[in-house]
């Protein structure tokens, strides 16, 4: 298993399978782009399905989230898919994507053997859309969100980040239509991993402030502890159920001390948290020739290693050096 100095099991793996991306995010990286990272220091795709292979069979790894920058990017990404879910034991698997593309994958990921997806969407409008990401794509993910639910491809999640000035007022609109369309929604406090490293706490948009603008239009009953275990969203009953609403408030209210996560780079490094400054190589060892036992070795290693949280309220707090398109959110 893959266990901390703090007692903590990581049993949920995010995969970065590129580090590319088609949209350009204010909250990630600049209007130009990033200089992405060269073919030949990408994991390839029998890497990527060997070293989810070590974390399932050896390493006790129940879950699999493939994210990016964007997955759906990955030529190899269904055929990842099908050869994880042939893993025994199976985990389960999802996704983590803007969206665009989905329309034309959501069939096919899920006759791969995929489960459900989340779904990155700020805004229902398609000006602000436009402003935030730099692209006009906006009927692309709702075409791709509406696909995936009809793949069967659920609980639909769809994440949104909140920004001042751009859609800080659309928290109640979002919900509403989220209920109306069967999605469940979750909203993310503005973290500190864009490229060009402008995060500032001061008039950030907080997790109270999300719940105070929803409670303008819905009842918000907390669902209470046990039901949210080591997930990242602290989550409300809306007017009673069943339908509900998550946040999660990385920056306000973290959630280190129930971390069930590790976390695997694009480029085969270990992170063990989202603002980790230090990676640990699986890359290398693979290239060498290490065996598989190797491999569980150095990942169990750099698991021991992991803080007990993520440092955001220390005033000596440092971004990691590379952005959130780069570790895999």
């Amino acid at each position: 298993m893959l266990i901390d100095t703090y007692g903590r099991i990581a049993t949920d793996l995010r995969v970065s399978l590129t580090d590319r991306c088609n949209l350009r995010c204010t909250y990630c990286m600049p209007e130009e782009g990033l200089q992405w990272l060269a073919k030949l220091d990408l994991l390839t795709d029998d890497e990527i399905v060997r070293l989810i292979g070590i974390a399932v069979t050896d390493l006790g790894v129940t879950e699999v989230r493939f994210t990016g920058g964007e997955p759906l990017l990955r030529p190899g990404l269904v055929s990842i898919v099908e050869r994880c879910a042939a893993l025994t034991p199976r985990p389960e698997m999802s996704l983590t994507t803007n969206g665009i593309g989905l329309e034309r994958t959501a069939a096919a990921l899920r006759d791969a053997g995929l489960d459900r997806v989340n779904v990155s969407l700020d805004t229902l409008r398609p000006d602000v859309f436009q402003a935030m990401t730099r692209r006009k794509r906006h009927g692309d993910v709702l075409r791709g969100l509406a696909a995936a639910h009809s793949a069967g491809l659920t609980p639909v999640k769809v994440n949104a980040v909140l920004m001042p000035g751009l859609n800080g007022d659309e928290a109640p609109d979002l919900l509403a239509w989220a209920l109306d369309n069967g999605y469940e929604l979750r909203f993310i406090e503005q973290m500190p991993l864009d490229a060009q490293h402008g995060w500032k706490r001061e008039g950030m948009i907080t997790a109270g402030d999300i719940l105070e603008s929803l409670r303008t239009r819905f009842t918000l009953t907390p669902e209470g502890g046990d039901e949210r275990g080591s997930a990242p969203a602290e989550r409300w009953l809306v007017d009673g159920g069943p339908a509900r609403v998550g946040v999660i408030a990385s920056v306000t209210r973290p959630f280190c001390r129930a971390c069930d996560r590790t976390r695997l780079t694009a480029d085969g490094q270990v992170r063990t948290c989202l603002f980790a400054r230090e990676e640990s190589d699986l890359r290398g060892a693979l290239r060498s020739g290490a065996p598989d036992e190797e491999i569980a070795r150095l990942w169990r290693l750099a698991m021991w290693g992991k803080k007990a949280g993520s440092g955001l309220d220390d005033p000596s707090f440092l971004q990691p050096d590379r952005p959130m398109s780069a570790i895999g959110g």
